[in-house]
């Protein structure tokens, strides 16, 4: 089972609409984990001809910088906890990263977005970065932005997958580029750690 991953598309901030190419490379998907900052929920609208997609209210989905407020939407929550393969996914948009101890770690952070029900994957967004960690035996995952990769200008970003077909979860982010995706170069990324 495989699912889709993607997180601050800033559209139409970033441009008029996604690379055609994310589309192409979530066809087949079980479905599609928007972890917010979308500005236009026709993004959701067109993923949503591909596979199911849930979607994460962001900071600038609420208007932050002057930006349009979304309107309420089915798809769009500030979290959501979903159950797919007898896996929990937990999705929302901000989590405390980088940690800054003892109050704001990931740990506690999903604990209180989650406190009755612990997920075994975390989607989120907020940073442009892309990240892949495990927290407590939480998986954490961030795909970055396939407009703004860390925050920079608009570029091929990143997206990610989540797989859910054995004993445990598995992420991988990858590359957007001109002819498609390759999967992400952690040696030789951007990662400012």
């Amino acid at each position: 089972m495989k699912i889709g991953l993607i997180s601050d598309t800033h559209i139409p901030e970033a441009m008029p609409e996604l690379w055609p190419h994310v589309y192409e490379q979530f066809r087949g998907v079980e479905c599609i984990l928007h972890a917010g900052d979308i500005y236009q929920l026709d993004v959701i609208d067109r993923l949503g001809d591909i596979a199911p997609v849930y979607a994460a209210r962001g900071n600038g989905d609420d208007g932050s910088s002057g930006r349009e407020v979304q309107p309420d939407d089915p798809r769009l929550r500030d979290t959501w906890l979903l159950e797919y393969n007898g896996f929990k996914i937990g999705l929302t948009h901000y989590i405390p990263m980088p940690e800054m101890p003892p109050h704001l770690t990931v740990s506690r952070w999903i604990d209180k977005l989650f406190p009755d029900d612990r997920p075994n994957v975390l989607v989120y967004g907020d940073t442009h970065v892309e990240q892949i960690d495990i927290y407590d035996d939480v998986l954490v995952v961030n795909p970055g932005s396939p407009t703004f990769p860390h925050n920079l200008n608009l570029q091929f970003g990143t997206l990610g997958f989540l797989h859910l077909d054995g004993k445990k979860p598995r992420a991988e982010i990858h590359q957007l580029t001109a002819s498609g995706i390759e999967p992400f170069d952690w040696e030789n990324s951007r990662r400012p750690w």
